[in-house]
């Protein structure tokens, strides 16, 4: 019995002869170019026959279709044994050494589109993608002194999320990746080991991905400054540790004073809670130099007074973890981690009014992340991995847990991360309806804060691990006695009555799963 074709094969098939001789060319070329083992390299042919079917019915000449889909697109990626390995950066070392503790030190950057996600697209801009960055197409594995990432040239591929942000990335299996590319009706997120890379890598993956989308959907753009060329040759420079190079200074101490955590039953769904605040930029900038400060200090001293009231303890004090960028004091191309930082630090008992902090606040703010400050912690790093490089893996990995689950983590309430403005090119701006920049949650953490912010949304986004709601509750009020217009999307459990009641103050508020 002769076997039935396949939804392609019947497509093709009712195409003129010369165009089917055209097809079948095409596929023996890509074949030439692809040395994976016959189940990857069967699902990377399926890929290319699903855009093509998703052009021809959406009106384009077959022509056109393999034009944009040319197989030099590929380079030399899939018809290469992988031979490469990477040294982790000095900051990303302690990473892996950590997640006995359960965490992942992950990472989740989206961009919402004013259309939704065509899944076939998607996948073409991935595999063209992924060979503009090397380091990424790697999986993590043990060496004797430290670990490191080892190229792997496999299917890498995209998944349509069902579940909640931050499942697992398996990094202990052999093979695994270390990153995920997610879609959900409009929206497209990447998740990144922080191991790879810090905010300003997992955005320049991001922007480099959403420009090779946008031009296999016959959207032409320029590129700047931040969005790769993926049929460049990769620069040695863009993997490089900057952390070795810090010049010799006074070292940095490491905060290792105990902070207060905010209260409530810690649950073991990681994040149990995520949830955005998009703020008007330009409102916010308004209430910022109102205040006399910027808008990360603004933000910060607001997540000071929210942590008060979700706090129970008489004493102590509250501390927020603040990363600063390294690449505005020294000038670099890597895309590998690049970030220090800073806690900026006050008792419960002088955490009061916006007005009665914020001069401590920016004093700290200007005096934790400066210049001096930032090179002596990055030598520090430099320093602390140097002391400890020749002592063996298993050796080091139960010193670097007890370090990091009884000092790392309980010096600090939580985080902010600000990534600052985010711009695409302005032909793809009109195409894009915002951002948003989420952080995995901490063992013992309960929330983590950042921001980002994109035409004039400012996202203000909170991941957390307890169903206790007071934290941004508070968070909620202060924002809107600013009379900041913003709207809210988030987790299921923002539909309870209670929080409802506190939102009635936020103007054009809505809501999205």
């Amino acid at each position: 019995m002769k076997k039935p074709l396949s939804k392609f094969d019947s497509i093709i098939e009712t195409l003129p002869q010369e165009q089917q001789e055209l097809v079948d060319s095409f596929f023996m070329d890509l074949s030439t170019k692809v040395i994976l083992v016959p189940s990857e390299k069967h699902k990377l042919f399926a890929d290319f026959q699903n855009i093509i079917i998703y052009y021809l019915k959406a009106g384009l000449t077959l022509d056109a279709a393999l034009n944009r889909i040319d197989v030099a697109n590929l380079g030399g990626f899939y018809s290469r044994m992988p031979s490469r390995w990477f040294a982790l950066d000095y900051s990303a070392k302690i990473y892996p050494l950590s997640m006995g503790h359960g965490q992942m030190s992950v990472f989740r950057l989206s961009v919402y589109l004013k259309k939704d996600v065509v899944p076939e697209v998607l996948q073409m801009a991935l595999t063209f993608t992924i060979k503009r960055f090397p380091q990424f197409a790697t999986t993590l594995k043990k060496g004797f002194f430290w670990h490191y990432l080892d190229s792997t040239k496999a299917h890498y591929a995209i998944n349509e999320e069902t579940a909640r942000p931050f499942l697992p990335i398996r990094v202990s299996l052999t093979g695994s990746k270390t990153f995920k590319v997610l879609y959900f009706n409009n929206r497209v997120s990447v998740e990144l080991f922080h191991a790879l890379t810090d905010g300003t890598g997992g955005m320049i993956f991001l922007k480099t991905l959403m420009h090779e989308y946008f031009r296999l959907l016959g959207i032409e753009s320029t590129l700047d400054a931040t969005t790769f060329d993926v049929n460049v040759a990769p620069d040695f420079d863009e993997n490089a540790n900057e952390f070795a190079k810090a010049p010799k200074t006074k070292a940095g101490g490491f905060m290792s004073k105990k902070s207060l955590q905010l209260s409530g039953k810690l649950t073991r769904i990681k994040p149990c809670q995520v949830i955005h605040f998009k703020l008007d930029s330009q409102k916010l900038i308004e209430v910022a130099k109102l205040n006399n400060t910027t808008v990360t200090g603004y933000i910060i001293t607001q997540i000071l007074i929210a942590n008060k009231y979700a706090i129970e303890a008489n004493s102590g004090d509250v501390s927020i973890q603040v990363p600063v960028n390294m690449r505005k004091f020294w000038p670099s191309k890597t895309i590998s981690n690049f970030t220090m930082y800073f806690a900026l630090r006050l008792a419960l008992k002088d955490i009061t009014t916006t007005k009665e902090i914020i001069e401590e606040v920016n004093k700290q703010l200007v005096e934790g992340s400066s210049k001096e400050k930032m090179m002596a912690m990055m030598y520090s790093v430099r320093q602390m991995v140097r002391n400890i490089r020749f002592i063996p893996l298993f050796i080091k990995t139960p010193i670097a847990k007890i370090a990091y689950g009884f000092i790392g983590e309980r010096s600090y309430t939580n985080t902010l991360s600000n990534l600052g403005i985010v711009k695409f090119p302005a032909e793809l701006e009109e195409h894009i309806e915002s951002l948003d920049f989420i952080l995995g949650t901490a063992v013992l953490n309960r929330a983590s804060c950042t921001l980002v912010s994109f035409n004039n949304t400012t996202t203000l986004s909170i991941s957390k691990i307890t169903l206790d709601s007071s934290f941004e509750e508070r968070l909620l009020s202060l924002l809107s006695d600013d009379q900041i217009p913003l709207t809210i999307e988030g987790s299921d459990v923002y539909e309870n009555v209670k929080y409802l009641s506190v939102r009635k103050k936020t103007k054009n508020s809505t809501r999205k799963n």
